[in-house]
């Protein structure tokens, strides 16, 4: 009797440890994301986050308020600034104009604009979407007493009042906002249309991303709008805009989940870029002396736990945000945020933990 007992009890602690083995069900997979993001549930600026997965949203969740003052949830169809996660649009854009041979990757500054500064014969297009220009940064060339906001025309205007970089171009990797206002003006002088209609007409509407645009005030207006927040010690406080956030290139575009399920799907095709170039995107170049960059065009890269990455974070006043592939497990991740809680890659540890739930080792 005592040995049956012994047996028994053998098989159920078997069988237990072999239950807690088991890969965890999609159920608890989704409530440990909920876990992850429990700070944003509430009356508190909010967060919004899908997870795609073979094509299949596996996730698509809104936490907390959009906008308080209408006391506005946050939804899948709420529509966040999407800071620099902009900017793989705006490389999209130049991308088709080479594709198409109205631009080359060699095209430089002068080329475009025969009269800008001598320091813009040596700046191809392709420094410019890799961050390797050197091109000065714009913000601190902003006058204090500006009453209004800075426009990409503006920071044109003032890359042809400098007459120096801070590097030859290709010496170092060097992020830069300037670089891709730059490339909305290369835009608008080769297409003759404003940046905001060549994002409709030639990405946006052909691949049905009904609710995004690239905004400006008094032109077009943003439908379910998120407004960006900063949670002080005395209270939240709404932090939408700066003197800084109407430039478009670097991060002007508004978008929400359903959207981009529909971007991150079409990145899968040829449908707005051929492969050649769209491959060239995800490629990690190498600065003069041969370091890697981990930057593509227009995309960050990293080696997350031995899968290939491509991604980008976008940080401003009132938003911090990031959009993040694993095209080799057909994994994407978005996550929106209306507050400025965190650093720039404070998104990236946030992306981490969610991948961690569904590709745990």
């Amino acid at each position: 009797m005592k040995q049956t007992l012994t047996i028994i009890l053998a098989f159920i602690l078997m069988s237990c440890s072999s239950e807690n083995n088991m890969e965890k069900t999609m159920e608890q997979k989704l409530a440990e994301v909920d876990q992850i993001f429990s700070d944003y549930v509430g009356d508190v600026p909010g967060a919004a986050v899908m997870v795609i997965q073979d094509g299949t949203v596996i996730m698509q969740k809104g936490y907390g308020i959009a906008h308080f003052a209408s006391n506005s949830p946050v939804t899948s169809k709420t529509n966040f600034r999407l800071a620099s996660v902009t900017k793989q649009f705006t490389a999209m854009s130049i991308l088709q104009l080479v594709e198409k041979g109205d631009l080359s990757l060699d095209t430089s500054l002068t080329d475009i604009w025969p009269d800008f500064p001598e320091y813009g014969r040596a700046i191809t297009i392709e420094h410019l979407l890799n961050h390797t220009s050197g091109i000065q940064d714009y913000e601190g060339m902003v006058p204090d007493d500006l009453d209004r906001q800075v426009k990409d025309a503006d920071v044109l205007d003032y890359m042809m009042n400098v007459d120096s970089t801070y590097f030859d171009v290709g010496e170092k990797h060097q992020y830069s906002n300037t670089a891709y206002a730059m490339l909305t003006q290369i835009l608008e002088k080769i297409t003759g249309k404003p940046f905001r209609e060549y994002l409709k007409e030639n990405i946006f509407d052909p691949i049905g991303m009904d609710n995004t645009l690239a905004y400006e005030q008094g032109i077009n207006e943003v439908p379910n709008r998120a407004y960006g927040y900063t949670i002080e010690e005395t209270g939240i406080v709404e932090t939408d805009q700066s003197k800084w956030s109407a430039v478009l290139g670097d991060g002007g575009i508004y978008s929400n989940l359903e959207d981009f399920y529909k971007w991150d799907q079409a990145l899968y095709t040829d449908k707005l870029l051929g492969q050649r170039y769209m491959d060239m995107s995800f490629t990690n170049y190498k600065t003069n002396d041969g370091e890697f960059m981990n930057y593509g065009y227009g995309w960050r890269l990293e080696n997350y736990k031995g899968m290939d990455v491509v991604y980008h974070t976008g940080s401003s006043i009132g938003f911090r945000n990031i959009f993040y592939r694993i095209p080799s497990m057909n994994f994407s991740l978005l996550i929106f945020r209306n507050r400025d809680q965190g650093g720039e890659f404070s998104s990236l540890e946030y992306a981490h933990n969610v991948v961690d739930v569904f590709f745990s080792q």
